[in-house]
């Protein structure tokens, strides 16, 4: 076994990055003749058994005991074990287990190694437990390494790099629109990006296939690789206030087809109509952006955005999209405005999402 340090903990919401940063560990431990054993340790590996926090204190004593097994016992023959514990949450969400877990950092024996994999929500602010675990490791002079997936811009050199590594060429507008394909420009804080890059690696692998050693342009991704941009409520929102009816249109039938309920969907709006009713009112008697955060107690980011999608809207125009959106509501729901039942199919109430846009969040409405 090298002298490469027995610890690492890989974090972030790049699945992808994890997962090569825990098989690049693995490699550097284990020699190619004789490469270490592999114990796989999670809170989720063991959740066949009825609910419970009786059932949670089982399945967490387990693993705590698996783990402690195998990366406890100093090895007589071969190259030792790897304890690859992911997903850690589950076993530092208790006082006493975190301890347990914790103090287990301190006593890998000579040949055995632990890597801690945290897979974390997109946006998260730190790892699991606020880090406790990770700052353990880091302080036994383990490798700690985060991985934030790429934002929108960063993806396109991404993925001429990754190309590279796979020994083809991929030229920029083919770049650009696989990164488009895959939901590379997506700024929005509500849309999961953790497989981003897993998403783009396996279309590049696909492509590499199609062209080995070759150069990859648009068109072979324009005939390869689907469209799985992913549905942004946020975004839909914005593409309303700001009456940018395709992209509102756009969003709408994506967001219905990945299944978002309609209901939801219709009190979202009513809250933005709403606030962009607040502040089309304050503008309108003259009152500026400091004014509108302090009266409204908005963010001053949020009080600006609002400000430039209300100026988009008079007041009877947002007061005649509130009054139809009741009418959208209760149509989803089979009820007319006069009381009467009406048929509900998934067909009917995408085409009223759409007339109700076109009425009220396009140019031509303005």
């Amino acid at each position: 076994m090298s002298e490469a340090p027995p610890l690492a903990y890989f974090w972030g919401e790049d699945a992808l990055m994890i997962e090569q940063a825990a098989r690049a560990f693995t490699a550097r431990l284990s020699p190619p003749d004789d490469p270490m054993e592999v114990f796989r340790a999670s809170l989720d590996d063991d959740a066949g058994e009825e609910g419970g926090s009786a059932s949670v204190a089982k399945r967490r004593a387990r693993a705590l005991d698996g783990i402690e097994q195998h990366l406890g016992m100093a090895p007589l023959f071969g190259s030792g074990t790897l304890v690859v514990v992911r997903q850690p949450a589950g076993l530092l969400a208790e006082k006493a287990a975190r301890t347990r877990l914790i103090e287990l950092v301190a006593t890998v024996p000579p040949g055995n190694a632990l890597c801690v994999t945290d897979l974390t929500a997109s946006g998260a602010k730190g790892p699991a437990a606020r880090g406790v675990l990770r700052d353990a490791i880091e302080a036994a002079g383990g490798e700690v390494r985060e991985f934030r997936t790429p934002g929108a811009g960063q993806l396109e050199p991404w993925l001429v790099k990754r190309a590279r590594e796979l020994e083809i060429e991929l030229q920029p507008q083919a770049a650009r629109l696989l990164a488009e394909r895959v939901g590379g420009h997506i700024r929005e804080s509500d849309v999961d990006r953790r497989r981003r890059t897993e998403l783009a690696n396996g279309e590049l692998e696909k492509l590499a296939l199609y062209r080995p050693g070759g150069t990859i342009d648009a068109e072979d991704v324009a005939a390869l690789v689907a469209e799985t941009i992913p549905g942004s409520a946020w975004a839909f929102l914005d593409a309303v206030g700001a009456r940018a009816g395709a992209k509102a249109s756009a969003l709408a039938e994506r967001l219905l087809a990945d299944g978002a309920p309609l209901p939801v969907l219709i009190s979202q709006l009513h809250r933005r109509l709403r606030d962009l009713i607040l502040v089309r009112e304050h503008l309108d008697v003259g009152s500026t952006p400091p004014q509108i955060v302090k009266d409204l107690k908005l963010q001053p980011f949020r009080a600006k955005k609002l400000a430039e999608q209300a100026r988009a809207w008079s007041l009877p125009a947002l007061e005649a999209a509130t009054v139809e959106l009741l009418a959208l509501d209760l149509r989803c729901k089979g009820i007319a405005l006069d009381g009467s039942t009406l048929q509900v199919s998934d067909a009917i109430d995408a085409l009223t999402v759409q007339t109700w846009i076109a009425r009220h969040a396009s140019a031509a409405s303005r």
